[in-house]
């Protein structure tokens, strides 16, 4: 039996949990804690373990939605920023004079880099929480997360404080790792559970992050549980777009 088989779909869907936590507060803390701990070697390490493929990632999503992005009045949310890098690819398909997207982080080391990244380019940092955001309700027409959403401590949680603050027809996309099957998915675990975490731990020096990363793939929900949970949240529309053999994946819904 698997891991994830062992476990009950609401354990599967409650979110993020580092080894060592017991609730919902220390996983959020702790998650917050690795990703400043980590954030000087984070583009470094993102580009070797991905071979670049994942600034073709955030290409493609950010193609997705350029009806959204060419709107100079719409207001955007790149949550979970991280570094910035998927609020740099969006920013390409937004006019020069267009209302600045707002990127948001809650790791401050992660979002100072990325605030470094698109300073004057058309976004503002912002260091918030996804499940608390201070946003008005009905307020944005996008939402975006490019591989953050798996390391909220709460999923579900996660995706009602995105559709408290969309508009009524605006749309989310998330951007995160799935498990592919078959062969690749063969390569892709070995890859990812004994090479990713070796190559991790001599760059970054740190063992816990890259030991967690394989961890949070195999916990977060398989895509028909991922839109389903959606669907049961109030997105409308919902579906899940594979890239690269499905090592990544765009999960995309409107809110109804």
């Amino acid at each position: 039996m698997s891991a994830r088989s062992a476990m009950s779909t609401k354990e599967i869907a409650s979110g993020a949990k580092p080894q060592g936590v017991a609730d919902e507060q220390g996983a959020s803390a702790a998650v917050q804690q690795m990703f400043n701990s980590i954030a000087p070697r984070y583009d470094l390490l993102n580009h070797v373990l991905s071979a670049n493929i994942d600034r073709l990632w955030w290409r493609r999503t950010a193609r997705r939605f350029r009806n959204i992005t060419a709107n100079p009045d719409a207001a955007i949310l790149d949550i979970c920023c991280g570094t910035g890098d998927m609020t740099m690819a969006l920013l390409k398909h937004r006019p020069a004079t267009a209302r600045p997207i707002i990127s948001a982080d809650f790791a401050r080391e992660m979002l100072s880099r990325g605030a470094h990244k698109f300073a004057g380019k058309g976004a503002i940092p912002l260091e918030a929480d996804a499940l608390h955001l201070p946003l008005r309700p009905a307020s944005l027409d996008l939402i975006t997360t490019a591989f953050g959403f798996r390391n909220l401590a709460n999923y579900r949680a996660g995706l009602e404080e995105f559709h408290r603050v969309l508009k009524p027809g605006a749309q989310l996309g998330i951007l995160d790792f799935s498990e592919p099957t078959g062969l690749i998915g063969k390569i892709y675990q070995v890859y990812f559970k004994r090479v990713l975490p070796a190559i991790g731990r001599l760059i970054c020096g740190k063992d816990g992050p890259y030991n967690y990363l394989p961890a949070s793939v195999q916990r977060f929900p398989p895509p028909m549980e991922m839109l389903a949970l959606m669907r049961e949240v109030g997105f409308r529309d919902v579906r899940w777009t594979p890239y690269t053999f499905g090592i990544a994946g765009l999960y995309t819904g409107t809110r109804a």
